[in-house]
C-alpha cells in the first residue's frame, strides 16, 4: 500500500509540472485559429522552429517536449521542430547531473551535444519534410468538445484537464511496473549493442529512464555514446502526449522508430570515436 500510495504521489507531481506547458499550449492553439489564420505567417515564424526547439528542450524537465507534441499534434509546429525539441530535451538529467556535482565540463560536453544533434536534424528534417500547417484546430475541439465558442481560457482549461487525466493515470501504471535496477541490468557497455539498449529505455515515457542511463554513465558503466543515445530518446511524457493527440498512428509509430534508429547511430559514432 506505501508502495502503491508513494506512486500516486509521483505521479501527481509529474502532472502538476506539465500543466502550464499544456496550457501554454493550448492557449497557443487558440491565438492562432483566432488570431493569426494566415499560413504564410506559419510558415515564416517555423523557419526558425529547429533552432528555438534545440534551446528550449534542453531545460530541465519534459515541459517543452509535452508543449511540442501538442502543438505538431495541432500542426501548429514542423516536424523538424519536434524532433529538434525531442533530441534536446533530457528530462531529469541535469538535475541528476547537479546532484552529484559534476564536473561542468562533463554538464556542458552532454548538453551541447544533444543540442547540435537536435538542431541538425531537425532542419534535416524540416527540409527532407514540408510540413502541412494548420491555423484551425476544429478537429482537436470536436473530439475533445472543449466548447472553444466559450472563450479561449475556459476551452484551453478543458483541453489541458482531460489530457492530464490520461497521463495521470498511464503514468501511474508505469510507475508500478517500471523496475529501476531492472533497468540499469539490461543496458551493458558495449559499445555497438550499449547504445541500441540505451535509446530503446528512453523511450519509457517516464523519468525513470533519464535518471537511470545518465546514473549510469556518471558510475563509467556505460560509456558516453550510449549515455547519449538514451538522453536523445528520453523525451520524458512527450510521446504519450504525441500518441493521445495526433490521429495517424502510423506517423506516430515512425516518429518512435526513427528517434531509436537516429539515436543509436548517434551513439554508436561516439563510442568509436
Amino acid at each position: 500500500m506505501h508502495q502503491i500510495l508513494h506512486t500516486i504521489e509521483h505521479s501527481f507531481i509529474d502532472i502538476l509540472k506539465l500543466i502550464p506547458f499544456l496550457f501554454l499550449s493550448f492557449i497557443v492553439m487558440e491565438l492562432i485559429e483566432h488570431k493569426l489564420n494566415n499560413k504564410k505567417k506559419l510558415t515564416k515564424i517555423n523557419k526558425f522552429g529547429p533552432i528555438a526547439g534545440s534551446i528550449l528542450g534542453l531545460i530541465p524537465q519534459c515541459g517543452f517536449s509535452a508543449l511540442s507534441s501538442n502543438l505538431y499534434a495541432a500542426r501548429v509546429v514542423t516536424l523538424g521542430t519536434l524532433f529538434s525539441i525531442y533530441l534536446s530535451t533530457s528530462d531529469e538529467m541535469l538535475p541528476i547531473l547537479v546532484a552529484n556535482k559534476t564536473d561542468i565540463e562533463v554538464i556542458l560536453k552532454l548538453l551541447f551535444t544533444k543540442f547540435i544533434l537536435g538542431l541538425f536534424f531537425g532542419i534535416i528534417i524540416d527540409i527532407l519534410h514540408k510540413t502541412k500547417l494548420n491555423n484551425n484546430i476544429d478537429d482537436i475541439c470536436e473530439n475533445d468538445d472543449c466548447h472553444c465558442k466559450d472563450g479561449i481560457i475556459k476551452s484551453s482549461i478543458i483541453h489541458t484537464t482531460k489530457i492530464l487525466s490520461f497521463i495521470f493515470i498511464i503514468n501511474i501504471v508505469l510507475n508500478l511496473i517500471i523496475d529501476k535496477t531492472a533497468l540499469s541490468t539490461f543496458i551493458n557497455d558495449n559499445k555497438i549493442l550499449s547504445p541500441i539498449l540505451s535509446s530503446i529505455i528512453g523511450l519509457i515515457p517516464n523519468c525513470a529512464s533519464s535518471i537511470v542511463i545518465t546514473e549510469l554513465y556518471l558510475e563509467q558503466i556505460i560509456p558516453f555514446g550510449s549515455c547519449i543515445s538514451g538522453l536523445l530518446t528520453g523525451s520524458g511524457l512527450g510521446l504519450l502526449i504525441l500518441f493521445k493527440q495526433n490521429k495517424n498512428i502510423k506517423e506516430n509509430i515512425l516518429i518512435l522508430i526513427t528517434l531509436v534508429i537516429f539515436s543509436s547511430i548517434c551513439g554508436i559514432i561516439l563510442n568509436i570515436i
